[in-house]
This record gives structure tokens, C-alpha cells and sequence, in this order.
């Protein structure tokens, strides 16, 4: 079941048992300062880089914009659609998902990776073998993905530094398999 812009019951989790994901406190009362910082970075990197989309601004930048977005959102939803409930929540310009759900690590480490590759890596990569008005487009899509990507980004990091037996579910993680 997904859930728009509610968020999902409270869930009682043994604190003995469950760590937080991020386990340093400072970083986790921080986190957002460093996703920002990514952002701004992704943003800027194509002016500093001298990187032109000047062909883009023939198709309706907005409409691209918006599609990459729900891309983004519906590439996450696709790898935990079956594992538990899914709730799209925001606050301000930023929207997440959350889910009940308890992911190994291989699958949560999907579920925060495929957008970014499948709308970054991938159109980059593609973006190789065309030239022109294609180009540019698969590079501003890229671009836009990454700066979307940001907290992803840093969380598919986070992910790779847990034990290979980790599980995971909301905020928290712990070492044991899961079937």
C-alpha cells in the first residue's frame, strides 16, 4: 500500500537490538547541512566544469524536471513495492519515501542506488555515443538527477560501510540475514 503525503504508523523496534543507521550524532543532527552542500556542489559543477545546456532550452525545462523526478520516485518505489507500506512524505521542497518494510542490504542498497544510476550514470554514459540536442538533454537529465540524488547518494555509501549482514528498516539496521 503506498501512502501519499501521511506517514506511516508508528513501528516498536527493540532499541538493544536495532542501531541507528547513522550512529554518530553530530553527523545524523547534521546530515541535511551535507546534503545541501551536495546539492549546491551537483549545481554548480556544470558552470565551474563549463558546461552549456543551451540546446535544452527548447524543450519545456519544467516538464523534464518534473519527469525526472517522478522517474526518480518510481524507480525507488519499484524495488520495495512488495517488501512492506510506502509512504511519500515532504516538507519544504524536499520528498522522501519510507517503508515498513525490513531490506537486506543488497536491496536496500538498490532501493537508494537505482535512481541515480538508471537517471545519472546511465544517460552520461549514453550521452557518449550522440551528439547534439540528445547530448544535452541526456545531460541535463543527468544533472538534475544528481542534484535530486544527493541524500541518496550519501546513504548508498553509508549502506556499503554496514556489515554484510545487515538488515535494515526506517532509520535503523542491525546484523542478522534475512530470508
Amino acid at each position: 500500500m503506498i501512502v501519499w503525503f501521511r506517514h506511516l504508523p508508528e513501528m516498536s523496534m527493540d532499541v538493544s537490538e536495532w542501531k541507528p543507521f547513522i550512529q554518530n550524532n553530530w553527523f545524523r543532527k547534521h546530515y541535511m547541512k551535507f546534503v545541501y552542500l551536495l546539492m549546491i556542489i551537483f549545481f554548480l559543477a556544470p558552470f565551474w566544469l563549463g558546461a552549456e545546456f543551451t540546446p535544452i532550452t527548447k524543450f519545456p525545462l519544467i516538464l523534464i524536471i518534473a519527469s525526472v523526478f517522478i522517474t526518480h520516485e518510481i524507480l525507488h518505489i519499484l524495488v520495495i513495492n512488495t517488501k512492506g507500506d510506502i509512504s511519500l512524505t515532504f516538507r519544504g521542497i524536499f520528498f522522501w519515501l519510507n517503508t515498513n518494510a525490513t531490506l537486506s542490504k543488497k536491496r536496500f542498497w538498490v532501493f537508494m542506488s537505482l535512481p541515480y544510476i538508471g537517471l545519472s550514470v546511465m544517460p552520461a554514459i549514453t550521452s557518449l555515443f550522440v551528439s547534439g540536442n540528445m547530448k544535452s538533454l541526456l545531460l541535463f537529465i543527468g544533472w538534475i538527477n544528481v542534484i535530486i540524488s544527493s541524500s541518496d547518494i550519501i546513504n548508498s555509501f553509508l549502506i556499503l560501510i554496514k556489515p554484510n549482514n545487515s538488515v535494515f528498516c526506517r532509520c535503523y539496521y542491525r546484523g542478522e540475514d534475512i530470508t
